[in-house]
């Protein structure tokens, strides 16, 4: 897969849990040197519908992270990804 990474998150979430986690995975790639890009789901309902079709889920919340068109996963699986020293097998890259 040769997409771009791209991480949706929240900006106006009050969820610090949810804040938390998004803060987490920019800083996880960003410390990888794996490029990335963050797009505010809050900002934008286009972009809101779009990560929900990727993700599949109607009612899906950032953050959530896709390759290109392809789903990777949310914060449980980037976590766990990382935790097993397979975060670039998780991003698809």
């Amino acid at each position: 897969m040769s997409g771009k990474v791209t991480v949706f998150i929240s900006a106006i979430s009050s969820d610090m849990e949810r804040k938390k986690n998004q803060r987490t995975i920019e800083d996880v790639l960003s410390g990888q040197k794996i490029e990335f890009e963050a797009v505010d789901v809050s900002s934008s309902r286009d972009e809101l519908d779009r990560m929900r079709r990727i993700v599949g889920k109607p009612d899906a919340l950032a953050p959530q992270i896709v390759n290109g068109d392809t789903y990777c996963g949310d914060y449980a699986a980037f976590d766990e990804a990382v935790e097993n020293k397979a975060l670039k097998e998780f991003l698809k890259i």
